[in-house]
């Protein structure tokens, strides 16, 4: 009778504890909830009550043994799971980080930069502002429903009886960081290309004139004039952003085995 008592007790664990290794490391990561600001026992809080809300609709979880090594296969399965998944909304977060970088560097604001709280490194002002910009249109457009969503989702598309994460969601991982790079490139092209473009007009002016001494005029006024398309190219960031969100979230699709780019 004692020993019918602890395997039910074991398995009761198990359903509990199976995904919330999985929500847990979901939210240990993932933007906003994942960061400095919110303490780890806050995070750990979110994960304990979600797994209690998704736990009686959840499908059936295997049986297993407390201490047998299928048991601790299954948890860092899952735990690699739910870091993937908040891995990829990460990388959308980096995207205008990365862009903002790019442009500060080529308008001479490289230097400027500030220490970003959430996640402890210092980062240039106008990366800053973009994380702040994508923030705010993240929960305005409820994006951090959708986020809870998809990995509500995660368990019945990829539930924890099958273990592993597919092969197609690692090589979407990888694939993701060249989607980083390229976005950031593709955000950052107008203004990159209109200050190299006044950059090649002062090398001209200082050919043509050397005693003009343009390149002491040079640097304020490409500072200038980058703060100026910097503000100019607001007007299309809520395009982009629509863009990038729409594919960040197939590629959350791909890392659990559904959708295709």
């Amino acid at each position: 009778m004692l020993q019918l008592t602890t395997l039910q007790i074991e398995q009761w664990m198990a359903q509990f504890l199976l995904p919330f290794f999985r929500i847990a490391s979901f939210f240990m990561v993932v933007p906003m909830i994942g960061t400095q600001l919110v303490a780890a026992r806050i995070r750990l809080g979110l994960a304990l009550a979600m797994t209690v809300v998704l736990l009686p609709v959840l499908p059936e979880m295997p049986l297993l043994s407390g201490m047998s090594l299928q048991t601790y296969i299954l948890v860092a399965q899952q735990i690699v799971i739910g870091t993937a998944m908040a891995f990829v909304i990460q990388v959308l977060f980096q995207v205008f980080a990365l862009g903002g970088q790019l442009i500060s560097s080529q308008m001479g604001l490289g230097f400027a930069s500030v220490s970003d709280p959430a996640n402890g490194v210092s980062v240039v002002v106008l990366s800053q502002l973009y994380l702040m910009l994508v923030m705010l249109l993240f929960m305005a457009f409820n994006g951090h429903l959708v986020m809870f969503e998809a990995l509500a989702r995660s368990f019945f598309v990829l539930p924890v009886s099958e273990g592993a994460m597919p092969a197609s969601g690692y090589m979407a991982l990888v694939k993701s960081g060249s989607w980083m790079l390229s976005s950031a490139l593709l955000m950052a092209l107008p203004a990159v290309t209109a200050l190299l473009v006044i950059n090649f007009a002062f090398g001209v002016m200082a050919k043509a004139a050397p005693q003009l001494n343009i390149f002491a005029i040079g640097f304020p006024f490409t500072m200038l004039m980058g703060l100026i398309i910097a503000w100019a190219s607001l007007e299309g960031f809520l395009g982009q952003y629509q863009r990038f969100i729409s594919l960040a979230f197939d590629y959350l699709d791909l890392v659990i085995g559904v959708g295709r780019l």
